[in-house]
């Protein structure tokens, strides 16, 4: 059954479109500007005394066409974790908007504004085109952060946490858990405010934004980048009732973070969440191999193995080593 389950979710479309990206890695190559480590959630440039934090989303057509406002509300949010992600805190977003009319776009820019003002992000720019064939939604970025959170640094033994709020529900449609569009916007700020508090206070150095890989996705990212294995346990993986666990292995959480933390700092991190009403479980730990292994009722199986095969193409042995890496497998 656990075999069956992995071959599935080597299928999902959330891990299919991570493997899209090695496109782009073999395309630009050597264009890369090797400084700048590629794999994380947002581009960490180096300022002044830290970092700035340059991200962009696309939105999915689909769901443009079917739920423009959430939509909207999407491509602010979902640019805003990336940022705080790295341990940063948002500056601005831009837009770039394509619609084919001026009546297709209010309920998209309805959405952006309400995320904008949930999240205290200002939308400063952008782009705005409503003489276009289809309907196309992307926003960008601009962030900053004095001490990173990096997919970068895991170490082997270290701890898996899944952060994950639970307070939502599924959207009718997409694999979306929604846990921001009804909830008080000062708690959804003060939630994400927990991730630059733990790089600043160097309680963990290591986190990536449970993207629409879902939990399985987002981990062969950090450890791809990482040049390292992971044991997940999916019997520890937290998941909201009469939600099926194949689907909640693939979702976006809205507020969804997994953390690698040494084991000494396990407790104190959860402390941080728990006080939030969040969900902060050990999930698995990272290994010093290239295997990632699930395992659940006493049996385990094989899900990825890199030395055999990349996930975004942006590993270790892809670019060159950065002062900003500090640890490795």
């Amino acid at each position: 059954m656990l075999a069956e389950l992995a071959a599935k979710l080597r299928q999902s479309m959330g891990i299919l479109h991570k493997q899209d990206i090695q496109i782009t890695a073999r395309g630009l190559g050597e264009q890369w500007n090797q400084a700048i480590l590629l794999g994380d959630d947002c581009a960490a440039i180096r300022d002044r005394d830290g970092y700035l934090l340059l991200a962009a989303e696309g939105m999915l057509p689909q769901l443009i066409e079917t739920d423009p406002w959430f939509a909207g509300w999407c491509s602010v949010m979902v640019n805003v974790s990336d940022i705080y992600s790295m341990g940063g805190e948002p500056i601005a977003v831009v837009d770039t908007l394509w619609s084919q009319s001026t009546d297709s776009i209010s309920e998209l820019l309805a959405g952006m504004k309400a995320a904008a003002i949930a999240y205290q992000v200002p939308i400063v720019g952008g782009h705005t085109n409503c003489r276009s064939p289809y309907n196309a939604l992307s926003v960008a970025i601009l962030g900053r952060a004095q001490k990173l959170l990096t997919s970068f640094n895991a170490q082997p033994n270290d701890v898996l946490l899944a952060a994950i709020d639970m307070r939502g529900q599924f959207h009718p449609d997409y694999p979306f858990w929604n846990a921001a569009t009804k909830a008080d916007p000062q708690q959804l700020r003060e939630n994400l405010s927990i991730l630059p508090y733990l790089a600043k206070s160097d309680l963990c150095d290591t986190a990536k934004d449970i993207s629409m890989g879902g939990i399985i996705g987002t981990l062969l990212m950090l450890t791809e980048t990482s040049t390292c294995g992971a044991i997940l346990e999916l019997d520890q993986i937290p998941c909201p009732e009469n939600v099926l666990f194949e689907r909640w292995l693939i979702s976006f959480p809205s507020y969804g973070f997994l953390l690698n933390v040494r084991p000494e700092n396990v407790e104190a991190v959860q402390t941080l969440f728990h006080a939030q009403d969040l969900v902060c479980a050990v999930v698995g730990e990272i290994q010093a191999n290239t295997e990632v292994i699930l395992r659940s009722q006493g049996e385990s199986t094989l899900f990825w193995d890199f030395s055999q095969q990349s996930l975004t193409g942006f590993s270790d042995s892809f670019q060159n080593t950065s002062p900003a890496k500090t640890n490795k497998c």
